[in-house]
């Protein structure tokens, strides 16, 4: 799952008997925590092709949101990159809206993800974002309250929308990723991200390729063809991979190579929470999860050359597995639990 999958699972378990609504959901692919509840999934559902090409249907995603039938709900909880938040409630509802960025292709970073589109494309993309921002400001509205997934988020929330958030952080199940003293850390680094353009990946295969140390890739998406076109023969793509590999190759690689600008990014505490440490672009989300020169290094320029700098600093710096652990564990499911449910009960109160 990925790390919003993994929010609402833990929801799910803080309230056993709600409903969960959605755009639209493949069956079968949903962790237990989350099947067993009711899933309400809008119109788009029953669009051919939806879960393949859900991307070329983004247009259509507010309206399917606000058809979504919430009558009758006294608390609504919404977890929201996109148009989630956009949901009607009836009079006298609350809805806490958490928050993982204000939609990132319409406020900041349109050139990371459609900058390869021919200008035509760019131009009509360009015009609907304009429409797509007024949609979004104007839904803020039925939003009691915001929750936000990290400092860096409740920036931009405050920048983009006006409002002000709380922070919460997202868990990570420390319970499962754990430190295993039986199996050494091996000669490797390690990535593990969907294969977006604005997850930069780009970056660690070109500094990877120069310097010549073993990369293994985890993840697939639109630039898989891209990358290894890069990518020297040092270089692994393994695709997709179950959580028990990718706990497997947490707790073997020398360290995790986190190239992008991400919100929050819970990948480097999963490294952190099996001991093992991150090299980090030195913005966003990571600031608030990596500690320089304990937990990780930190890189500050988004370019290869920077990161190849970075590898060899963190070849030299001598790092704890203990002090890796201890940061993972303060963004525990129980932590999140305990946090979420008192934000909820005051917003009720």
């Amino acid at each position: 799952m990925r790390g919003g999958e993994k929010c609402l699972e833990v929801l799910c378990e803080l309230y056993p008997e709600s409903p969960v609504y959605a755009l639209f959901y493949e069956k079968g692919k949903l962790s237990p925590a989350i099947a067993k509840h009711p899933i309400i999934p809008s119109w788009l559902q029953r669009l051919p092709g939806i879960f393949r090409h859900y991307r070329y249907v983004l247009p259509l995603f507010p309206k399917a949101v606000e058809t979504l039938d919430l009558k009758g709900y006294d608390l609504i909880v919404s977890t929201s990159h996109c148009v989630a938040k956009g949901v009607r409630k009836d009079k006298g509802a609350r809805h806490l809206c958490y928050c993982f960025t204000p939609m990132r292709y319409a406020w900041s970073s349109f050139e990371e993800y459609f900058g390869r589109k021919n200008r035509l494309a760019r131009s009509i993309l360009r015009f609907w974002m304009e429409r797509l921002k007024k949609w979004d400001l104007k839904r803020n509205e039925d939003v009691d309250a915001f929750v936000a997934i990290s400092g860096h988020v409740k920036g931009r929330i405050r920048e983009y929308y006006g409002r002000e958030a709380e922070v919460i952080y997202p868990p990570v199940d420390t319970d499962f990723y754990t430190p295993d003293e039986k199996a050494p850390r091996e000669d490797f680094y390690l990535a593990v991200s969907a294969l977006a353009p604005y997850k930069r990946m780009d970056t660690a295969v070109r500094a990877f390729s120069r310097l010549g140390r073993k990369l293994v890739v985890i993840g697939s998406g639109p630039e898989e063809g891209y990358l290894k076109s890069l990518a020297g023969k040092n270089v692994v793509f393994l695709g997709w991979q179950a959580d028990g590999a990718l706990r497997d190759h947490y707790r073997r690689a020398k360290a995790l190579i986190f190239p992008g600008e991400e919100d929050f990014g819970i990948v480097p505490l999963e490294m952190q929470a099996c001991g093992g440490f991150a090299i980090a672009y030195g913005r966003g989300g990571a600031l608030e999860t990596v500690v320089d020169g304990k937990t990780g290094i930190f890189f500050r320029e988004p370019a290869a050359e920077s990161l190849e700098k970075a590898v060899l600093r963190f070849e030299k710096t001598p790092m704890s597995p203990l002090d890796a652990r201890e940061n993972a564990l303060r963004f525990s499911r129980e932590r999140f639990k305990r946090e979420m449910k008192r934000k909820l009960e005051s917003l009720t109160a």
